[in-house]
């Protein structure tokens, strides 16, 4: 079996953090949830994260915000950006910032694997 490639979620709704996981690893990622950005930014998955799938608008440090922190670490990290706010107004502002995609919750699998695997071809 191949190792499969992590992708770290980071969204304050449970439900996402309950349910996505088990969605990646079908489309056979690795998953690690998070609840926050600073949780994500504390934990020991950082360096092994290929993708990260990251809520917009959350508690604390945003998901742009977390996107412009990297950038600052220099962690070259692909994003697939998610949101149930408004998204496409920000969507051509998070892709000229570097983002991979940007998706509309609730969003299809295919739209899904789709970005992850645009994210992970800028991996390679």
């Amino acid at each position: 079996m191949r190792n499969r490639s992590l992708v770290s979620v980071v969204d304050d709704d449970e439900s996402v953090r309950e349910s996505l996981p088990d969605l990646l690893w079908e489309l056979g990622f690795a998953a690690q949830a998070f609840a926050s950005a600073e949780e994500f930014l504390g934990s020991d998955r950082l360096s092994q994260t290929s993708c990260l799938v990251l809520d917009i608008r959350m508690p604390g440090m945003s998901g742009p915000e977390l996107q412009q922190e990297l950038k600052r670490r220099r962690e070259n990290i692909p994003i697939v950006f998610m949101t149930a706010h408004g998204g496409e107004a920000m969507r051509p502002r998070l892709l000229e910032q570097g983002a991979v995609e940007c998706l509309s919750k609730p969003f299809s699998d295919t739209a899904l694997r789709a970005a992850l695997d645009a994210a992970m071809r800028t991996r390679d």
